[in-house]
């Protein structure tokens, strides 16, 4: 892993694994380490585990540079719910900062992460967590696997 992360495998359920890394710079590549070992580990397919790891790089740097939660933590998700997809997901304590996507111009430098996303997932979304008062969000994308 490139940041400080903690890795933990899933102990119950479908296989995954989860980390718990700092909302900072260093874990954006630590976002992409977890999805490229956790694909390597379950036997997918070159082409899929370059796709997540450009999807948890895009959602790992979201989550950094919008939330204004730099104080805090990131849980970085990936999950292999069954045989034919992939789940990855970054959750953040920002429930009020909602991922939407943009219309950057040309000169532009940033603006295209979820622009990415939408192109490359199968789907993608995100959901409050905490019920009626939410304490974040996970931002998440699947892709099939082959």
């Amino acid at each position: 892993m490139s940041g400080p992360a903690t890795v933990r495998p899933r102990t119950l359920g479908h296989r995954g694994y989860t980390a718990s890394a700092p909302c900072a710079p260093q874990t954006v590549g630590a976002a992409r380490d977890l999805a490229r070992m956790a694909l390597t580990t379950w036997a997918v397919d070159s082409r899929t585990i370059e796709t997540a790891v450009q999807i948890m790089s895009e959602l790992a740097t979201n989550a950094i540079t919008h939330t204004h939660t730099h104080t805090g933590t990131l849980r970085l998700v990936v999950d292999h719910p069954d045989t034919r997809r992939v789940f990855l997901a970054v959750v953040d304590r920002a429930p009020g900062l909602l991922p939407h996507r943009r219309d950057p111009g040309p000169a532009d430098t940033s603006g295209r992460g979820l622009l990415i996303v939408a192109a490359v997932a199968d789907r993608w979304g995100y959901d409050l967590l905490g019920g009626g008062r939410p304490w974040g969000k996970r931002v998440w994308a699947e892709l099939g696997v082959s």
